[in-house]
């Protein structure tokens, strides 16, 4: 498999090779490849060679890293659609799966300037912080980072957000959710969104940030979450 007297590095070589047994199945999703010492032994290359073929498929997505335990065949994608507005609930139900939540914490804080903004409040105004961790089948998903208005829905608990908080919102408040403005962007997961996703250090990540809007156009929601890169992707339709 590897020819150590071609022009083409042999890491690529390496990479292409469990590329190719990914996508004929050879290695399913949730299967661990081989370790870096396993491999290294095998075709007589150095650890850090094979590593850098390791890391390239899991910056693709194809591969994921567990700490402690190696790298596994990334499970195929959730994808999302950009156009339509759905809650984390509603989009893993859709798909089959069984959303969940933990409750990190949950808070009364003063609005930053940034928050305040995009909330449209005086800046420092008392706001719920809530930190969750967005659950599909018992895996982690996301992590979210939720800024409410406290004044607009001052009967907001931790309970409650534990479940669809958009169901709250319209089925139990009778509000009417019209619209969202979201960005996103490629990252890299810090320590704590690593711990809390189960994923290496530097695992790519997607990063969404999204305020949400009711039918009067008040702000209601300010969200920031962090998407496993290797779980999601999000499909956009466009015409022209």
């Amino acid at each position: 498999m590897i020819d150590k007297q071609s022009p083409i590095p042999i890491y690529y070589q390496i990479q292409e090779h469990l590329r190719s047994m990914i996508e004929n199945k050879e290695l399913k999703p949730g299967e661990a490849i081989p370790s870096e010492r396993e491999l290294a032994e095998k075709y007589e290359i150095s650890r850090m060679t094979v590593r850098q073929a390791i890391t390239n498929l899991a910056n693709e997505g194809l591969l994921v890293r567990e700490k402690g335990k190696g790298s596994f065949v990334a499970e195929k994608k959730i994808e999302q659609p950009l156009m339509q507005l759905t809650s984390f609930s509603e989009d893993m139900r859709r798909r089959g799966i069984e959303p969940g939540t933990l409750v990190k914490e949950f808070q009364i804080v003063k609005a930053s300037v940034k928050i305040s903004e995009e909330l449209q409040l005086p800046e420092g105004e008392e706001i719920y912080q809530l930190n969750r961790l967005r659950l599909g089948d018992g895996e982690p998903m996301a992590y979210e980072i939720l800024s409410l208005p406290k004044e607009k829905l001052p009967l907001i608990s931790e309970e409650i957000v534990k479940g669809s908080f958009y169901n709250y919102i319209e089925k139990e408040m009778g509000l009417s959710i019209e619209r969202a403005v979201q960005s996103f962007e490629p990252s890299l997961a810090t320590e704590l969104e690593s711990e809390m996703l189960n994923i290496e250090v530097g695992s790519p990540v997607l990063l969404l940030r999204r305020t949400t809007y009711l039918s009067d156009g008040s702000p209601f929601e300010h969200v920031k979450s962090t998407y496993r890169g290797d779980r999601y992707k999000f499909v956009a339709e466009m015409k022209r």
